[in-house]
């Protein structure tokens, strides 16, 4: 018989690992935050929304009345004859300064001659013409023009060759938006520059709490060839700004524009 073929060995395959499973994707962080505030965001706005309706619902609460008993002093009115004096103009400033103004100029020294500096007339000072005094005109005009400036007094005497004082009393509104307090502080502000002020920054005025007074360095002038010399005193009290300038062509000596500050300070 003829023999039969051997039968191959039949093969298995061979295992193969299991394919790696993908990374997952990194979790996204702060959602339920998120989730989190939105709701208590809602709940203050629904909170809010239903206080503001009880709220609404409710009969407005009357107010208390301004005007209560017992409060007046004193309790009784004085018998006739008690009553308070009213305060003395020396008591008061308020007496003298809503006077005329001009009466608290001081006078003008005896041997001197009137000055018209200014172009005043009868001791009144327009804004205009208190302006013209300043570099920057247009400026200084506005502010004022802008504040609630009441009015200017203005006094001006020479005395021998060349000395000449100008006083000014610039007097604003009580309650303005631009105070006599800041007019003057304005104008202290620069005077330590050299260039536009005196180049030193003074020496306090007795008897005021923010006033200064200053001699300047000399300046070659033009119209005659010679020096010009300049002190200036600032000041304010109440709602008054007080504005001294004495010019010469000699030096002016310290005492000479503190005593006159110290002065007119008083009057007020």
């Amino acid at each position: 018989m003829p023999s039969l073929p051997t039968p191959e060995p039949v093969g298995f395959p061979e295992p193969q690992p299991f394919p790696a499973r993908p990374p997952r994707p990194p979790r996204r962080r702060g959602r339920t935050t998120l989730l989190i505030a939105a709701a208590a965001a809602l709940g203050v706005i629904g909170g809010a929304a239903a206080g503001y309706t009880v709220q609404a619902d409710r009969a407005p609460t009357p107010l208390a009345a301004l005007s209560q008993p017992g409060l007046a002093y004193p309790a009784k009115p004085l018998p006739k004859g008690k009553e308070a004096d009213p305060l003395s103009a020396k008591e008061d400033h308020r007496v003298r300064t809503n006077g005329d103004l001009r009466t608290l100029l001081l006078a003008k020294p005896s041997g001197t001659r009137d000055g018209d500096a200014y172009g005043i007339g009868k001791g009144w000072l327009s804004l205009s013409g208190y302006a013209l005094d300043f570099e920057s005109e247009d400026y200084m005009f506005t502010e004022l023009a802008g504040a609630d400036l009441r009015r200017i007094a203005v006094t001006s005497w020479e005395q021998g060759e060349y000395r000449t004082t100008n006083i000014t009393l610039v007097q604003f509104q009580d309650g303005s938006s631009m105070s006599a307090v800041d007019h003057a502080e304005g104008q202290q502000a620069y005077m330590p520059d050299p260039k536009k002020g005196a180049g030193n920054s003074g020496d306090p005025v007795k008897g005021s709490g923010n006033g200064r007074y200053y001699v300047y360095r000399a300046s070659p002038e033009t119209a005659r060839y010679m020096a010009s010399y300049r002190a200036r005193a600032i000041a304010q009290r109440g709602n008054i700004m007080l504005d001294i300038n004495i010019l010469d062509t000699k030096p002016i000596s310290k005492k000479d524009i503190r005593t006159l500050a110290e002065r007119q300070l008083e009057r007020l």
